[in-house]
């Protein structure tokens, strides 16, 4: 399968510089577009399309600068035309397309040798550019074979034993540089497919439609909406949710942080002050994409205010201000927190929600769980039936012996009470000392606003035989994933003093300290470094939002919500890696409301493919002469 990604929308910053490196000119051209083309000599040329003027550059010795590539970022610096391209604004996914692309190709024609200026001069070629061929698997194969090539090469010129590095600045032969094999290139690295279903959201988003899309647990939801962020110009694009620990799934903040408008209990006329303060007003004005996770929390009353709030702030009678809506939940879940006697009112039932969303769309392929039986128990619990089979089912997996190699079941609670006291009693219970890792927050002030966005504490507290779950991806190819079980074996005698983890893929080894950065009110961006992990004797079900758990047990007597038992079984990877305690059916409801709303959703679904349908047998109708 072949990536097309020869054209870039973006901005560009082209500075010119001097011999020495030093910057001598800077010009910034805003929203336009870089083209990747090639010539009759298959020369590879950058164009940058200026509107009335455009410019071509060859690349045939660049160096790329990629750190930020994942922000939009990204340096090109041309040498031999002493220019640097200060790329910017790009979507995500677009640009590291474009910059493998780019390395791929130049890679190959490094290898392959360029045309001489006698060729040139004396060449018959008719004169053409052509945009470049798409990134396929016999391009990353034949730099995969470069690269193997070149690390033999540098292994075979090494001094044996030698394993000492060149100093900076030594151009010497005599220093020795150990070699480093480049890593190899893949396709699946290069993209990820998308289902069909999955598709269809992202062209439908790519179209500048307001959107909703929907799905059971496990459905890809979180991984669609990640590709929908990376597939967006950040300068633009505002991701958000309901909750912080959702806000931190997709890299986003919360969306009352983003609002500004406080709990938004407040009158409209204040809420619409609150709005107009210069840092949010800014943000209300600079959005074109709002992304909105978790829906399914958000309160009907709030929505329709920060729809009339967007309009006022941004001064336009266009639904939500003419931004762009992509909202993404399960009302089958955890529904908007109300206080006692207060009535609930969903985000779908608002006045603005028909006026904004222009189309939504249901994910059926589940992608968690492969079991059919399990698929349909949770298919059943989701839509609130649980006929006595089912019932039957599900008691049977008291009886479970889920856990092995010292890791137990970890248990889910519909409480946050219960999950710090199981933890703090479990933690106690162990022998040996307690050791601390204290994270370090960029700002200390702040550290409520960080407490609400991270999904790991400030101070963690372990010993030896704690278990533990992963609060982050860190290796999805070894199982490394966020909800990973474990159990600290240990702990490095030197340095921090790391705990080793044993965890129930197979992988035992020293967990390091990781980074979390996140956006918060204002545009600020707010970071903690601290160990990817948790206490996991317990979590909450609603902490447990996002995770595939691999042995976890509940008790669902104190469930006190609509959808709250189908969360807690969803997040279960299989039924043999599952035990519920005293279940009741009557644990298992629906809020009727929603029940209608997808059937109605369903029902929209059928009649639009229906007509698709029709068009596309109209289209291929043949002609009678």
């Amino acid at each position: 399968m072949d990536y097309d990604i020869s054209e870039l929308n973006c901005s560009v910053t082209i500075q010119s510089l001097a011999p020495t490196g030093e910057i001598l000119k800077t010009k910034l051209f805003k929203n336009i577009t870089l083209f990747l083309l090639r010539n009759e000599f298959r020369d590879i040329i950058l164009k940058i399309d200026q509107g009335k003027t455009d410019v071509k550059y060859p690349l045939q010795d660049i160096k790329v600068f990629s750190r930020f590539v994942k922000d939009g970022k990204a340096t090109i610096r041309i040498p031999s035309h002493k220019i640097q391209l200060l790329i910017s604004n790009c979507p995500p996914a677009k640009l590291v397309l474009f910059i493998r692309t780019i390395g791929a190709k130049v890679e190959q024609l490094k290898q392959n040798g360029v045309a001489t200026d006698r060729q040139r001069l004396r060449s018959n070629l008719p004169r053409r550019l052509e945009h470049i061929s798409p990134l396929c698997q016999k391009d990353l194969d034949a730099v995969n074979r470069i690269r193997e090539a070149q690390a033999t090469a540098a292994l075979k010129g090494r001094t044996p034993g030698l394993k000492r590095k060149r100093p900076l600045g030594d151009t010497t032969n005599n220093a020795q540089v150990d070699p480093v094999p480049r890593k190899k290139l893949h396709m699946s690295s290069t993209v990820s497919r998308l289902t069909q279903e999955q598709q269809a959201v992202l062209n439908a988003v790519q179209a500048g439609h307001n959107i909703f899309f929907t799905g059971s647990a496990g459905t890809g939801k979180s991984f669609l909406l990640r590709k929908v962020i990376g597939s967006l110009p950040p300068e633009h694009t505002f991701a958000t949710a309901s909750t912080g620990v959702a806000a931190c799934h997709i890299g986003g903040t919360t969306l009352h942080s983003f609002a500004g408008i406080g709990s938004g209990t407040a009158a409209i006329q204040q809420c619409y002050e609150l709005a107009s303060r210069p840092g949010v007003r800014k943000q209300w004005r600079q959005c074109r994409h709002l992304i909105v996770d978790e829906v399914s929390m958000i309160d009907g009353d709030f929505f329709d205010k920060l729809e009339a709030v967007a309009r006022a702030v941004r001064k336009s009678d266009k639904p939500f201000g003419g931004i762009q809506l992509i909202l993404c939940g399960d009302f089958l879940q955890l529904p908007p927190v109300t206080k006692p006697g207060e009535k609930r009112r969903f985000c779908f039932q608002s006045r603005s929600w028909h006026k904004c969303i222009q189309a939504s769309y249901e994910l059926t392929q589940v992608k968690r769980q492969t079991d059919p039986t399990f698929i349909n128990i949770l298919q059943n619990i989701r839509v609130g039936r649980c006929p006595p089979a089912i019932s039957t089912q599900l008691s049977a997996t008291e009886t479970h012996k889920i856990e092995r190699e010292g890791i137990v079941a970890t248990r889910l609670c519909t409480h946050k009470e219960d999950v710090n006291h199981i933890n703090d009693v479990r933690l106690k219970e162990l022998e040996g000392d307690t050791k601390a890792f204290e994270a370090h927050d960029s700002d200390p002030d702040l550290v409520k606003t960080i407490n609400t966005l991270c999904p790991v504490e400030k101070n963690i507290q372990l010993k030896v035989g704690a278990q533990v779950m992963l609060a982050k991806n860190l290796d999805v190819q070894r199982g490394l994933v966020n909800g990973a079980r474990g159990v600290v074996t240990g702990f490095q005698t030197s340095g921090a003093g790391l705990p080793i983890v044993k965890f129930l893929c197979g992988v035992t080894e020293p967990v390091k300290h990781e980074r979390w950065t996140f956006k918060a009110a204002g545009g600020i961006f707010l970071t903690r470094r601290q160990l990817p992990i948790k206490l996991a004797w317990a979590i909450s079900i609603h902490k447990s939002q996002g995770m595939s758990l691999d042995c976890v047990e509940m008790s669902l007597s104190r469930v006190f919500e609509s959808g709250q038992a189908y969360v807690a079984l969803s997040r279960a990877r299989s039924l043999q890696g599952l035990r519920v305690l005293d279940f009741d059916a009557k644990c298992v409801r629906a809020n009727p409301d929603v029940i209608q709303f997808y059937q109605r959703l369903r029902k929209q679904q059928r009649m639009m493919q229906a007509s698709m349908d029709r068009y596309v047998d109209k289209e291929n109708v043949q002609p009678t002469w």
